[in-house]
């Protein structure tokens, strides 16, 4: 005989917390109550069976904590001195994350939360490991909830672009295309490429003048050198003035020295690099084009081809890669990758074009 199993069900705010419990519930079973102050709350939890419920960073009255406890239920407990929370509840908006810009880069939750980070490397903190694991799981669920109709397109590419390259507005326009087609553009959060990306999925229901007259405001800071702060404010500021959906981005604080460009609606920064590249290939389904790049470029396209490598046809994500001259003579990629395509099935997802509109539309619907 098998034991049903319990609905689980999230619960992320106080308000979420009386609605639920309003509705006449008895038992806690399969919650998961994530960063709630609940200390007003104690009257409540003592009516509610506790077994089977987990507590993540919540404020208890102690009488509730030991109601909780001794029921059957987890708690697990904030972490104090943190610049983060671990049990985060939701992804990052570029306003969360650029808090306080105005008092210069340092001030800002990125900057503070990366410091804290290379701290407690150096010092080998096993208590850094903990928080930052609890963190990126607490990351990897709250992404798993953002809506799933429109399929991933990742675009990679190099962070060193400036806004003022051609190879910048040809990004931009491969965004504002895909993002047309009903897709959701994904990258990997960074400057250059990947910010001209998700500027062009935001862009996405404005004509060419609207894209020009954007490029023209930030081409006064190409890029976030020497100044993180002018550069993120110059990008918030075209933001303000041409506001849409700028898909989905997956930055790293391991890249610290790569700020997180402010056009992505959504923003899923992780401490690790691995988990975040594993997470864009496993959700980027639709395919993933590689504009011209650099080491990280490289390396993230080599992660796609082992997958499918080993893969049947059916699990084949496609790769695109933008610019025959770049990727066959400057950094002689695609030779190596088609010599280990061979006749697996991989062969048939691997595409090498020379402009951003053959490879729209090898992707999109």
């Amino acid at each position: 005989m098998t034991t049903p199993s319990i609905p689980h069900l999230d619960i992320e705010s106080l308000a979420h917390f009386d609605k639920v419990a309003a509705a006449g519930a008895t038992s806690m079973n399969g919650w998961r109550v994530q960063s709630v102050d609940l200390t007003s709350r104690t009257p409540v939890l003592l009516k509610l069976s506790p077994v089977g419920s987990v507590f993540l960073g919540c404020d208890l009255e102690e009488t509730a904590a030991a109601w909780i406890r001794d029921g059957g239920g987890l708690i697990f407990p904030a972490i104090p001195e943190l610049p983060f929370d671990p049990y985060r509840g939701c992804l990052y908006t570029a306003d969360d994350l650029y808090a306080g810009l105005s008092s210069g880069y340092e001030a800002t939750p990125d900057a503070q939360v990366y410091a804290w980070s290379r701290q407690h490397d150096e010092k080998g903190d096993t208590s850094r490991t903990l928080a930052a694991a609890l963190h990126d799981h607490s990351i990897a669920d709250a992404l798993h909830e953002l809506p799933g109709s429109r399929p991933w397109i990742g675009v990679m590419g190099g962070h060193g672009i400036a806004r003022t390259s051609p190879t910048y507005r040809s990004a931009v326009l491969l965004g504002r295309t895909l993002a047309r087609a009903g897709l959701t553009v994904a990258t990997g959060g960074g400057p250059g490429a990947m910010e001209a990306a998700n500027l062009g999925s935001s862009l996405s229901s404005y004509d060419d003048a609207a894209v020009d007259a954007a490029l023209e405001a930030l081409a006064e800071v190409p890029s976030f050198k020497p100044s993180v702060a002018a550069w993120a404010s110059t990008g918030l500021a075209v933001r303000r003035d041409f506001p849409g959906d700028g898909g989905v981005s997956i930055p790293t604080w391991f890249y610290g020295h790569e700020p997180p460009n402010v056009f992505a609606s959504a923003i899923a920064k992780y401490f690790s690099n691995a988990l975040r590249e594993d997470v864009l290939l496993s959700r980027a389904r639709g395919g993933i084009i590689y504009l011209p790049g650099a080491a990280g470029t490289v390396q993230e396209i080599f992660q796609a081809v082992t997958p499918n490598y080993y893969g049947d046809p059916a699990t084949q994500i496609p790769m695109i890669l933008v610019g025959v001259d770049h990727w066959t003579v400057d950094l002689p990629v695609w030779p190596l990758v088609t010599a280990l395509a061979g006749d697996r099935p991989m062969a048939s997802s691997l595409h090498l074009v020379d402009t951003i509109e053959e490879a729209a539309k090898l992707v999109s619907p």
